[in-house]
């Protein structure tokens, strides 16, 4: 009789364990959190670390990780790290966070800002998380305690990413050539989150489709016969040829891409001469270039090269001065939501904050290497989602300082609970128990 009522109660708590838990109950799970996680977020941007030095950062996070009960594999392309929590079967899915910070002195005035200097190409420059990635690493972070937490939730392997060098658009390219699919299996999506510096805390933005362009740096040296700048007859000046490929540069926007496509050609940096009284016989232009289709990515290649030959030819150079143009084979590729995925973690959104606090975002013209984990031959669906994390106070007078800017900062605590909350709900969601 004791042991029939003994498995009785067994089952019914059982049957209680796996009961859906409220997207309530989520947040208060984080909201318990919170002070731990502030915590967190604020070491991590008193202590940034740029591209390809991310020792202490990613180091943070593996004990971290392993302390929380994951299989943790460390230095996987650079610094990156993978950590693996296998609960039952069911659905692989990847959840990325960048770990990487900017050069750039940070001039927020915050309590917490960074006062960490490098000495980066013989300069000494500052370091700042002016990209979210602190928010993004505390955020993933969350993540994990609360789904160790929610284990009778959801069935699966959660496969979590730490990568390097995001900032420099080589971190997942890193960590894909390491064997990362090879070595730790391939998932059935893969999801990640960019902090947003205009949409309130508290809301997140999902595009479909192409969410974020192709960007390439691309180089025109240009060669000329230098002189005296006084004798100017006497030169084949190169700073007005590159002053003319400027301008005739931003014709194949306007006049070469089709209207309905979309493209960026900007020129960066002009570099050359020396004093005020010598013509050079060098200069070089940086330019970055951003597109979405491989189609319009090749017309803008075709004509650079066009106009930086066509330009060099009406000076007058010969044809061993011609300009080379150099076009790097390793890029940014333009990042692509997968619509079905999109749609899935919207409903688990709306759910979560409310249909109303669900944006519909529109594409932009940044690089993001998220993109790569979905362009392997395996073609992972995959989504990068924006997190709102504008503060109040910040939207009340109009104070929006965007991404990279050494003045912005996100809601701590709002955007945690936000992020959390819903990528929470949607890997529940994604990996069902039955």
């Amino acid at each position: 009789m004791w042991k029939g009522w003994l498995l009785s109660i067994g089952m019914v708590l059982s049957w209680a364990a796996s009961m859906p838990v409220s997207p309530e109950a989520i947040k208060e799970m984080i909201q318990g959190d919170l002070d731990y996680l502030s915590s967190f977020y604020k070491d991590l941007h008193l202590h940034p670390e740029i591209s390809l030095q991310e020792d202490q950062t990613s180091r943070k996070l593996a004990e971290t990780m392993r302390e929380l009960g994951f299989e943790v594999t460390e230095n996987v392309g650079g610094f990156g790290i993978v950590a693996l929590l296998r609960n039952g079967n069911g659905p692989q899915i990847l959840y990325r966070t960048d770990m990487d910070a900017l050069p750039m002195y940070e001039k927020t005035e915050l309590p917490y800002a960074s006062s960490v200097e490098i000495v980066k190409d013989g300069t000494t420059v500052g370091t700042m998380h002016s990209c979210g990635h602190d928010m993004h690493m505390t955020t993933w972070l969350g993540v994990a305690r609360t789904m160790v937490k929610l284990k009778s939730q959801w069935r699966g392997t959660l496969m979590m990413i730490g990568e390097p060098a995001e900032e420099i658009g080589q971190g997942s390219k890193m960590m894909l050539d390491a064997g990362l699919y090879d070595r730790f299996g391939v998932p059935d999506y893969g999801i990640g989150i960019h902090c947003n510096p205009t949409l309130p805390a508290g809301q997140m933005g999902y595009g479909k489709g192409f969410t974020m362009a192709n960007t390439e740096s691309i180089d025109i040296r240009i060669f000329g016969v230098g002189a005296h700048g006084a004798s100017p007859h006497m030169s084949i000046d190169p700073v007005v040829i590159a002053a003319e490929m400027v301008m005739d540069l931003q014709t194949i926007v306007s006049r070469s891409v089709p209207p309905t496509e979309s493209a960026v050609v900007t020129v960066g940096a002009i570099k050359g001469g020396t004093v005020h009284n010598i013509i050079p016989d060098e200069v070089t232009l940086l330019l970055t270039v951003r597109t979405f289709k491989e189609e319009v990515r090749q017309l803008v290649h075709r004509r650079i090269k066009e106009i930086a030959y066509g330009t060099a030819l009406a000076a007058g150079l010969p044809e061993d001065k011609m300009p080379v143009v150099t076009i790097p084979d390793v890029y940014t590729p333009a990042n692509f939501n997968n619509s079905d995925l999109v749609d899935q973690l919207r409903l688990s959104a709306a759910k979560t904050i409310g249909s109303e606090l669900v944006a519909e975002t529109e594409p932009l013209m940044i690089g993001e290497d998220f993109s790569r984990y979905g362009q392997t031959p395996e073609q992972v669906p995959t989504v990068l989602c924006w997190l709102g994390t504008v503060p109040d106070e910040r939207l009340e007078r109009s104070d929006l300082p965007g991404l990279h800017s050494p003045y912005y900062y996100p809601a701590i605590e709002k955007s945690l609970i936000t992020g959390i909350s819903v990528t929470v709900q949607s890997l529940l969601d994604l990996m069902p128990v039955n």
